[in-house]
């Protein structure tokens, strides 16, 4: 339990520093564009080009190399505690999120921001103190192929809907992304041949390419979301996707238990968990502060951010 535990909280640092730098390379990539009078669709949010110019920026490439340390240490996680824990968990990047984006990004709470971001925190601590033992996450084969068949549906619808949605996509995109993390928490619980290691079994399984293919989804969408939103408020929402869906699962599915006699609390403490990411959504700022490209080598200009 206890280095479930941990493992989750190393996540959680990995993806909350990781969206901070994500976000600052996206928005620098978005001001150039910008600059340049390009980078946006007819319905007013980022191009596909927009969205893979920030892929590629150090700022972005950094926080990706955290986001996938952030992933080893979840799929630890994941077999090691229930999913309502360590997905739980790993939402606090949520906080870690909210306090650098104020000193990278200039960004400021509101009173309503810092009490969510507190429900947050203290539901967390309810949930570790009322966590039980986790399940042996056997499933039929054909709950792989149909984790495979709902991350393919998931992503194929989600991306027309974003991109017509334009600027007004931060917070479902910042869901989305959630669901697709969800699903591959889901996956990793259920991965065949990874205990002992078998090759055959484990390139045999369904649920290594629903991993792969949501994974992917879930990136673009948080990348997207972060081009054009608030930093919290995208992830608040992703924090939702990724913890109310694989937590359900893991208690209906895959024998995820509280302590014994501690159901009630579990559950509140769930409850107030995704209450309070879905509150830190809803009061973050809409404006995004403005981080203006680096200015060319010797201009004498101001520094990047604003």
């Amino acid at each position: 339990m206890f280095i479930g535990l941990l493992t989750a909280v190393g996540a959680s640092a990995c993806y909350g520093t990781g969206s901070v730098l994500q976000a600052l390379g996206a928005r620098r990539s978005a001001a150039r564009e910008t600059t340049a009078g390009e980078g946006a669709t007819g319905y007013g949010g980022p191009s596909l080009s927009s969205t893979a110019k920030a892929v590629v920026t150090w700022e972005f490439i950094v926080g990706t190399v955290l986001d996938t340390a952030g992933f080893a240490l979840g799929a630890l996680s994941a077999k090691l505690v229930p999913l309502f824990l360590s997905q739980t968990v790993i939402s606090a990047n949520l906080v870690i999120t909210a306090v650098l984006g104020i000193w990278v990004l200039g960004i400021r709470l509101v009173r309503p921001e810092w009490i969510s971001i507190g429900v947050v925190c203290a539901a967390l601590v309810l949930l570790a103190g009322t966590a039980g033992h986790e399940g042996a996450g056997r499933v039929a084969i054909g709950w792989h192929w149909g984790l495979l068949a709902v991350s393919v549906l998931l992503v194929a619808a989600a991306l027309p809907i974003v991109r017509l949605m334009g600027p007004r996509a931060a917070i479902p995109a910042g869901l989305l992304s959630g669901l697709c993390f969800g699903a591959v928490g889901v996956g990793v619980r259920i991965l065949n041949g990874t205990d002992p290691l078998a090759w055959r079994d484990l390139l045999g399984d369904p649920a290594l390419y629903a991993i792969a293919i949501a994974g992917l989804g879930g990136m673009y969408f948080h990348t997207l979301a972060l081009q054009i939103g608030s930093i919290n408020g995208a992830t608040a929402a992703l924090v939702a996707g990724e913890t109310v869906v694989p937590g359900m699962i893991g208690v209906l599915w895959l024998g995820d238990a509280s302590r014994e006699g501690m159901a009630v609390l579990a559950g509140i403490g769930f409850v107030l968990a995704v209450a309070g990411a879905v509150a830190v959504a809803w009061y973050g700022n809409p404006h995004v502060p403005e981080v203006r490209a680096p200015e060319p080598a010797g201009t004498g200009g101001p520094g990047p951010l604003s």
